[in-house]
């Protein structure tokens, strides 16, 4: 096998090593448009740019994380997770695992969620990565009509938090989300209102909050 590249090495600088110094330029400079496609949400484009890119250049890790992620946001799972098991390989990295997690969600490949949520605990990434396959696998279960356990899972070491950032405000979504759907209404109601006093820009929750009022 083959080392791994260090994720701190700029991407041109991979690229050369790659496919030559000439090539490299080109290529660099074809992953920043492509990232710029994505930031602006033109996701199709960003694929476009990217799809010759990783032909030319599949172990670069940055090329696959971003085409899987392209992938992704278009809905096209098998795809995205082609990719993103790539770039779990060449970078070692957990970083796309609540992504590569939510694809396998989306095709039904329960045990590989699982697996997914129990390397994360492995590593022990950052709180917001871990929130968000915490929420993965709450989706998960409930896909699976056990809404219970999703509960629980949400709620496991839950305290609202004075200063909540965005991945807090998500957790707290989607267990307002499972109390409403297990018929804990006044749960729902109190958990959608502190979101939306913090955030009432987020998703539906002003609307979710005036429904349950």
């Amino acid at each position: 096998m083959p080392p791994k590249p260090n994720r701190e090495v700029e991407p041109e600088v991979a690229l050369t090593r790659l496919v030559g110094e000439v090539r490299a330029k080109r290529l660099a400079r074809r992953l920043r448009d492509a990232g710029r496609a994505f930031g602006a949400e033109r996701f199709d484009e960003a694929r476009k740019l990217l799809v010759p890119l990783v032909k030319e250049a599949p172990e670069l890790p940055e090329g696959r994380e971003l085409l899987g992620l392209s992938f992704y946001r278009m809905g096209k799972w098998r795809e995205a997770i082609g990719h993103l098991e790539a770039f779990r390989e060449l970078a070692g990295s957990t970083e796309q695992h609540p992504v590569l997690a939510d694809c396998h969600r989306a095709l039904g490949h329960w045990s590989d969620v699982e697996d997914l949520w129990a390397e994360l605990g492995e590593v022990s990434p950052s709180a917001a990565l871990m929130i968000e396959g915490r929420i993965v696998l709450a989706g998960s279960k409930a896909d699976q009509g056990d809404i219970i356990g999703a509960i629980s899972i949400l709620e496991d070491g839950w305290r609202p938090p004075k200063k909540p950032r965005d991945h807090h405000l998500r957790r707290a979504y989607a267990l307002a989300d499972l109390y409403e759907r297990s018929g804990r209404s006044p749960r729902a109601r109190q958990l959608f209102t502190w979101i939306a006093n913090h955030d009432p820009e987020l998703a539906d929750v002003t609307a979710r909050v005036r429904a349950l009022s």
